[in-house]
């Protein structure tokens, strides 16, 4: 006969994640993910603080649920994996399981361990872990015999179950104020990514400032060169100008003169003509012609 506590595990759980699409969640803590439920399940490896995990599903009456760690595969306590609900951050708890779309499952070593375990060592011991993780092959019948309609953790000698156990422990009860640290510590994260968006930007319009005054400094330089060369340009057609017109009074001065001299040879020849012509013609037989 079974165990109480695990006799309504009769189904698979997670056989396939196309059955349900998995939530995202992620760890709280250092915690061990485990083969089966409950902390008597071996352990398959640990999942580091604030590691982002998989949920496939959880259990109905434990706060277990099967999650999937990189390419592993386990179950971890509600109260070490907390979701997003209504942009708050909260653990694992039945109330959730719907509103955040999260599938009410059942668990069975065989199946369960069939699927992801057959590469472990404590394969090997799969037909025990089969009658439950409380079951002991050194335990005497008679006890069992005499414990097997009492529940596990009303057994003499037994401990109260992790989920019963724990739900008075410290991290549990501080869950609230451990969600208003959470929410504080995002809002702060959120901040300062506004703030470091806030400053690239600042610093992205300071640089396209700076390259704004480079373009214009070269424009003005640029413009300050053509009106150079514009200057040096019609500072060369005036002394041309003023060159050319120095040469053209030369040209006009030179034929002014030449034309003088011209006029003053023409005049002399003139002059000498008409005292040739005035002076007294010699007689023959005159005394004063010779």
């Amino acid at each position: 006969m079974k165990k109480i506590l695990f006799g309504a595990m009769t189904l698979v759980a997670g056989l396939s994640p196309a059955l349900a699409e998995a939530a995202e969640g992620y760890a709280t803590a250092n915690v061990n993910m485990r083969s089966g439920p409950s902390t008597s399940y071996p352990a398959v490896t640990v999942i580091p603080n604030g590691t982002p995990v998989e949920i496939h599903g959880c259990l109905a009456d434990l706060p277990w649920c099967d999650v999937s760690f990189y390419n592993g595969r386990g179950w971890v306590a509600g109260r070490y994996v907390q979701t997003v609900y209504q942009r708050n951050r909260v653990y694992l708890e039945p109330r959730y399981y719907r509103p955040l779309g999260i599938p009410t499952i059942t668990f069975s070593v065989g199946n369960y361990w069939d699927r992801y375990y057959r590469d472990r060592p404590f394969y090997r011991d799969r037909d025990r872990w089969d009658r439950g993780p409380d079951r002991r092959p050194d335990r005497r019948p008679d006890r069992v015999d005499r414990d097997r309609d009492r529940p596990d953790w009303a057994r003499p000698g037994r401990d109260r179950p992790d989920w019963d156990r724990d739900r008075d422990r410290p991290d549990w009860n501080r869950g609230p104020d451990r969600i208003d640290r959470d929410r504080d510590r995002d809002r702060n994260q959120a901040r300062e990514r506004e703030r470091d968006r806030e400053q690239a930007r600042d610093r992205d319009r300071e640089r396209d400032r700076e390259q704004a005054r480079d373009r214009n400094r070269e424009r003005d330089r640029e413009q300050a060169r053509d009106r150079n060369r514009d200057r040096d340009r019609e500072q060369a057609r005036d002394r041309n100008r003023d060159r050319d017109r120095e040469q053209a009074r030369d040209r006009d001065r030179n034929r002014d003169d030449a034309r003088d001299r011209s006029r003053d040879r023409n005049d002399a020849r003139s002059r000498d003509g008409e005292r040739e012509r005035n002076r007294p013609r010699c007689v023959p037989g005159t005394p004063d012609c010779p």
